[in-house]
């Protein structure tokens, strides 16, 4: 192997060893899916997902990642049985047809190290549109308990019920609905 060669087969590999992608997967127990409305103009409410999983990865030296949230719909919590039946039904959620909502980035956006915003698509209820989820936090280091790197974050975004054929009794009770989620994720 002449030196020419030599010299781009080593570069080649520092480059890929210096900018490697980390893979995380999501700690169901401390990520929280939520989302928040106005019911009727009297108060907005906040109800969460309480099964969550998927993987995101990230290589903060390249600025390249990818996401990727399964949400588990029967997992609804409104604090009230009831209200959970009643929004796992055909005219919300359909978790009977539909139990999964996902989330899958298609890029994700970075200022200097940092992920700031991630582009992707939202499926619920079998309808997917593109949503923009934008970082408000993010933190890398290593888990104090676990003694493994993880990061965390937490991402909103506003999307419109009707847009996932969820619209029933809007405008008066919001089509607009905030989504938050608060994530956090151990390298694998």
């Amino acid at each position: 192997m002449n030196k020419l060669a030599l010299v781009i087969a080593l570069s080649t590999l520092a480059a890929a060893a210096h900018a490697a992608p980390e893979t995380f997967a999501i700690d169901p127990a401390h990520t929280a899916p939520r989302f928040e409305y106005s019911h009727f103009g009297y108060s907005n409410q906040l109800h969460r997902f309480d099964k969550t999983s998927g993987t995101i990865v990230i290589d903060r030296a390249a600025k390249t990642g990818s996401v990727e949230v399964n949400i588990d719909a029967k997992s609804v919590n409104t604090g009230f049985a009831l209200f959970n039946e009643h929004i796992q039904g055909e005219d919300f959620f359909n978790t009977a047809t539909y139990p999964t909502i996902t989330f899958k980035s298609t890029k994700v956006k970075f200022k200097k190290d940092k992920p700031v915003a991630v582009d992707g698509v939202l499926t619920i209820k079998g309808v997917t549109r593109p949503v923009t989820l934008t970082l408000t936090s993010f933190q890398a280091m290593p888990n104090p308990m676990l003694k493994k790197d993880a990061i965390g974050a937490n991402a909103v975004a506003r999307i419109k019920r009707s847009d996932f054929n969820m619209g029933k009794y809007a405008p008066s009770v919001s089509d607009d609905v905030t989504l938050s989620i608060a994530v956090e994720a151990i390298k694998e």
